[in-house]
């Protein structure tokens, strides 16, 4: 039985500049995922980077994912090309990486998610990402449906935003905004009006060099006004927040 390769939706969308709203999930947890792939939003951070994933509990998040229309992306807790292989072999086709800061990173990063002669991905007969070995033009096609998105959340990565901007493969350029605002100097506060002006700094040179710009931003009125400066992929909330909030004011509904 051959198995045809399905066009990447989520990374089409992002070269077309479509506006697509995702979600964080950090609760490492099939059931919680799954829900989260029931309430439409586009695309789904599955993260590996501060939550407690790996590939074993990743595979049960992407069994529940199947038939959703929220794509799964994975943030790999580094840029490195062992992991990066791993996460593909198990399924994933979008990814984003943390703390990219210079070109030279970033084209590290696009390389990991290429087959050579384009990249440095290992080559395995047969894994979950090619359907066990019955997709028939898997190795012809993958390439080209694998997304790289960069974190930017460093001085260094904004002053190299030009140029990472500009790496091809490189599908679009999202913001940090936790780990940016303790670089400047601005520790748990994003949104300091020195950390906003970075951040609309990136959204505009991202778009300068044609790329797509995204952010977390679990407070409305953030995820609004970046939507107004141009970001295209924005996360507006997590499962870990969603719950925490939910159960709190359901209890301080009823003890307070």
């Amino acid at each position: 039985m051959n198995t045809p390769l399905l066009p990447n939706r989520f990374r089409q969308g992002l070269l077309q500049g479509e506006t697509q709203i995702g979600c964080w999930c950090a609760l490492a947890n099939p059931i919680t995922t799954e829900v989260l792939g029931l309430a439409g939003f586009d695309w789904l951070v599955l993260d590996g980077e501060h939550a407690p994933n790996d590939v074993t509990t990743f595979i049960p998040q992407l069994m529940a994912l199947k038939g959703s229309h929220s794509a799964p992306v994975v943030r790999p807790p580094t840029n490195e090309p062992v992991i990066i292989k791993r996460l593909l072999d198990i399924g994933f086709y979008n990814f984003l990486i943390p703390f990219v800061e210079t070109e030279e990173q970033a084209l590290r990063a696009v390389a990991s998610t290429r087959y050579p002669p384009a990249g440095i991905r290992g080559v395995s007969v047969s894994h979950r990402s090619n359907m066990f070995g019955t997709v028939p033009d898997y190795y012809a096609t993958i390439n080209d449906n694998i997304t790289v998105l960069v974190q930017i959340e460093s001085q260094q990565g904004v002053d190299n935003i030009d140029a990472i901007s500009a790496v091809d493969g490189v599908d679009g350029i999202f913001v940090g905004p936790g780990d940016l605002s303790a670089a400047l100097g601005y520790i748990g506060q994003p949104s300091h009006p020195e950390v906003q002006s970075v951040i609309r700094h990136i959204f505009a040179r991202a778009k300068a060099n044609g790329k797509p710009s995204g952010i977390l931003a679990p407070v409305e009125a953030d995820a609004r006004r970046y939507l107004e400066w141009g970001a295209t992929f924005v996360a507006v909330g997590s499962d870990n927040g969603v719950f925490r909030s939910g159960t709190q004011a359901l209890c301080d509904k009823f003890k307070k």
